[in-house]
């Protein structure tokens, strides 16, 4: 097992130019057969995932490797996201990315530690100096884990420009085994000016998809007219695993000439959140499938569109026939294509699109504000894609706004007037979000006299709600008066069932010690090889507090060999 090798060598430069970049640069940072459990640019929810999401045997503790020499630059750690997490610059300029990490090698974990220590805080972020943390290509730099908002163990992989772009790490030669064809889960019709029409009809449709023997795919014969264009929900599957990954490339033509092609190699986060512009998001959320719209609307500045003649889409015209084609494509070409025969006709009767009016028109172009006596929005310019007729009202308390299958590219400001309640019952209110049959989402709340406000990306139903339970702690290992010597942890679970888990400080025998939190479960753990114990008995409190400063108090007295 190789350590990480740490070098104080002034004399090496890092450059931060943009060079190309050979397929043997960067290695695979494990050292066992390469799974993908994500994809690059795969669709997640209001992004485009960054990186591979690397199988680790569904196992912790896996050697992560440095994929090129480098340096430490930067080291997170974070309840929820890319939980532990290290940035590895190149001399190229290159970044690499490790996420969700169970722990570092020990001399990084050592340093870690310290920083966590003198900061009294388990969750940090940390830039070393330039000629500190040197690392070699292959060095073991920490070992794969669950951590952050990970649904299961593996680890996560970037690779970044110069420009902190993530990039496609299978350009750079990390190899995937698939010789499996993109899977086509449907295809959608869309019909895009007042006058379009597809098969008589004005609303979006899904179209009958045909097999064919050599793997492709023939829609229905469809006659249309007017501006329309179409969508495809599709995924890819490597051969080694059965996960749903995104799939590399869509490519459209119409008559043989091309009109939209989008990849996978490069984006920015500045871009990530217009993947909602990308996909029909009403339809994903109210049916949990994200259909990739194949033509590019207004509001609509993605990079990874790499063709796009007339944005994608068809101008039909009465009595002409027109061949559609999709290709579909993942990183080793293996490719799934549909052929969709059109009719440009007139139709004698038409089924018109439903189109909800209210007296709240909210534009793309200007700031749209709405007040109702107890409650104040903004909406900012910008935040919605297109202009759009909202649903708002307000029955007592409950500010109904909009719905959720409408994305939101800011956060709006929701505003509740809270003079008529006393100034003790003030402390323990809170604004919520209502979903699923009422179940209430804490919305982070600004309090400023009697204005208390919120900012979210998220339309919805909102309310004011009380919180006057204190979190619950409950011990696993640890009990009054009892030895815990084989114990390698300390672990106690802490839940807020109403407002959420705010903070939470341990200390034995009086003295800070660094409790891990897991939100998933919400366990709290306390490394024993932190050596803060100095005698056999000792006394350990922690304190929860939940986001409305209801606090939990938990004491016992334990014994362990110093």
């Amino acid at each position: 097992m190789r350590a990480i090798t740490l070098l104080f060598i002034s004399s090496l430069t890092f450059c931060y130019g943009q060079k190309d970049v050979t397929k043997d640069y960067f290695m695979n940072p494990l050292d066992i057969p390469m799974v993908v459990s994500g994809t690059f640019g795969e669709l997640r929810s209001n992004h485009f995932h960054s990186g591979l999401d690397m199988k680790t045997n569904g196992e912790e503790g896996l050697n992560v490797y440095a994929a090129a020499d480098g340096r430490i630059s930067r080291i997170k750690i974070s309840h929820g996201g890319y939980g532990k997490a290290l940035y590895v610059v190149h001399p190229n300029g290159y970044t690499t990315v490790y996420a969700h990490l169970k722990k570092f090698a020990p001399e990084i974990e050592d340093f870690v530690k310290e920083k966590q220590y003198a900061k009294e805080s388990y969750e940090i972020e940390l830039f070393p100096k330039s000629n500190s943390l040197l690392l070699k290509k292959g060095d073991i730099i920490a070992y794969s884990g669950n951590t952050g908002g990970s649904s299961g163990p593996h680890l996560h992989f970037e690779i970044r420009d110069t420009r902190s772009r993530p990039m496609n790490p299978m350009n750079f030669g990390i190899e995937v085994k698939d010789t499996r064809k993109p899977i086509v889960k449907g295809l959608w019709a869309y019909t895009l000016d007042k006058n379009a029409h597809v098969n008589g009809h004005q609303k979006t449709f899904q179209l009958k998809l045909i097999p064919n023997e050599n793997g492709t795919f023939i829609a229905e014969n469809i006659e249309a007219l007017g501006k329309i264009g179409f969508g495809v929900s599709t995924i890819d599957k490597q051969d080694l695993a059965n996960n749903n990954n995104g799939v590399y490339k869509i490519t459209t033509e119409i008559n043989g000439q091309e009109n939209l092609k989008l990849e996978m190699n490069r984006f920015s986060f500045s871009e990530t959140r217009y993947a909602n512009r990308l996909i029909d998001y009403s339809y994903y959320k109210k049916n949990r499938t994200r259909i990739s719209k194949l033509f590019v609307e207004k509001n609509n500045p993605l990079t990874v569109y790499k063709t796009k003649s007339n944005n994608g889409f068809l101008n039909i015209e009465d009595s002409l026939s027109y061949n559609y084609k999709i290709h579909i494509k993942d990183f080793k070409n293996n490719t799934t294509t549909i052929e969709v025969p059109i009719l440009g006709k007139l139709s004698s009767s038409i089924i018109k699109k439903e189109k909800n009016v209210t007296p709240n028109l909210a534009t793309t172009s200007e700031n749209y504000t709405f007040n109702s006596g107890i409650v104040d929005l903004l909406i900012p310019k910008g935040s919605l894609y297109d202009d759009t007729y909202l649903d708002l009202s307000v029955t007592g308390e409950i500010a109904h706004i909009h719905n959720d299958q409408t994305p939101l590219h800011k956060n709006m400001t929701l505003v509740f007037d809270v003079s008529h309640y006393k100034e003790e019952d003030k402390k323990k209110l809170y604004i919520g979000r209502m979903y699923n049959n009422d179940k209430i989402s804490y919305s982070r709340t600004s309090k400023k006299g009697s204005r208390f406000s919120t900012r979210t990306r998220t339309f919805g139903k909102y309310s004011l709600f009380t919180d006057t339970q204190k979190p619950t702690i409950v011990p696993i290992n640890v009990s009054s008066k009892k030895w815990i010597s084989k114990a390698t942890h300390l672990k106690v679970k802490i839940n807020d069932s109403e407002s959420g888990i705010k903070s939470y400080r341990g200390t034995l025998n009086g003295k800070f010690i660094l409790m891990e939190y897991d939100y998933k479960t919400g366990m709290l753990i306390y490394d024993f090889n932190d050596d803060i114990i100095s005698d056999s008995e000792n006394n350990f409190k922690l304190v929860v507090l939940d986001n409305l400063d209801n606090r939990a108090t938990f004491e016992t007295t334990f014994y362990r060999k110093p």
